[in-house]
């Protein structure tokens, strides 16, 4: 049986101990850091999770977040921001990043424990799968656009193109099903859990975020009113 490593940053000890008690109870190994620095000190690539608060000291959740994701040994980890910041810029940013999931503050503890559960049985899954044998091909081409499923790269023309975990799983998707349009319902339900609050909008920027990513590609992601998305070659 997998034992899920979950390190929790947050400026707020009191909290931190009993999300700590908590998800131990539930099996899972948990460490704490009281803000980003300490957390950054810690050999990060062994974590499952992070739990992040994004108001802390001199390196906001934020900042550490964006610094997770620049760095191939734990541009990987899931990462669940737990904030106060509820507005709806502030998620989109949060998702935009790369999260898997974004808590408000305040919230009841057996709420964040389903979201971790969620995002942990998630990105296992998808894990797994990439590991299982297949007939499949490694790597998805389309002209000068290349996904490696294997290393999760992506290039265009050659060059590599920086994407988040969302970005990448979404392109992936939408060129395994080229040639049919993929409803909003079908993309949640493959990229996204129906368990984790995804938003309406969600789905539309990540869209445009890869269009301008993919350079002359972005034109293959089609939009079909009412129905959803698709690709073309």
């Amino acid at each position: 049986m997998t034992t899920y490593r979950i390190l929790i940053v947050d400026d707020e000890e009191t909290l931190c101990e009993v999300l700590k008690l908590n998800l131990e109870n539930e099996g899972y190994d948990v460490d704490i850091a009281f803000s980003a620095e300490q957390a950054l000190s810690y050999n990060l690539k062994e974590y499952s999770l992070i739990l992040l608060d994004i108001m802390m000291g001199e390196i906001s959740g934020i900042k550490m977040a964006k610094m997770l994701k620049a760095n191939i040994e734990t541009a990987d980890i899931p990462i669940i921001f737990c904030t106060a910041r509820d507005t709806e810029d502030d998620m989109i940013m949060g998702l935009n990043l790369g999260a898997d999931d974004y808590i408000t503050k305040p919230y009841t503890i057996r709420n964040v424990v389903a979201r971790v559960k969620s995002v942990l049985r998630r990105t296992s899954s998808y894990k797994s799968n990439a590991n299982l044998p297949t007939d499949k091909p490694n790597r998805l081409t389309i002209n000068g656009l290349c996904l490696d499923l294997e290393f999760k790269r992506c290039t265009v023309d050659g060059n590599e193109v920086k994407l988040t975990r969302k970005e990448f799983e979404l392109l992936a998707y939408l060129i395994t099903h080229r040639g049919k349009i993929c409803s909003r319902e079908q993309i949640l339900s493959r990229v996204w859990s129906d368990e984790v609050v995804v938003l309406d909008r969600t789905i539309d920027v990540n869209i445009t975020r890869l269009r301008s990513k993919i350079g002359a590609y972005g034109s293959y992601i089609i939009t079909r009113s009412g129905f959803g998305y698709g690709f073309r070659d």
